[in-house]
């Protein structure tokens, strides 16, 4: 098994930043990939970026220019830089791992951490 915990997330003013740190522990072989998704009130979840192991990442087209994923393998950890902070980017972040532990290739959710975007 896989576990993800996620930290970073709080209060900050419109236009502020944020980097968000998500730590992976257990049984984990590899994570091939990693990426941040976030839900919204009444809104279904969406995906921020994810990246591989070599840092390639990935946006979709209308994540692209403010958040930045990053990752450090060796502490199988994941980042994202969130800038030019909007009350519209207010949601609960969470992380998301493809990985393969012992129990081979799962997909693997952290509980979320929040972030609130006002002034």
């Amino acid at each position: 098994q896989v576990h993800l915990v996620e930290s970073g997330g709080g209060l900050v003013q419109p236009g502020g930043s944020l980097r968000l740190s998500c730590t992976a522990s257990g049984d984990i072989y590899t994570i091939p990939v990693m990426g941040w998704f976030r839900q919204a009130p009444g809104k279904q979840r969406e995906l921020i970026a994810n990246i591989d192991r070599n840092g390639r990442a990935n946006y979709p087209d209308s994540m692209k220019g403010r958040f930045t994923i990053s990752r450090d393998n060796d502490k199988k950890m994941v980042y994202l830089q969130l800038n030019s902070l909007k009350p519209e980017d207010t949601a609960v972040y969470y992380c998301n791992a493809q990985a393969i532990s012992g129990g081979g290739p799962g997909d693997y959710w952290g509980q979320g951490t929040r972030v609130t975007v006002s002034s």
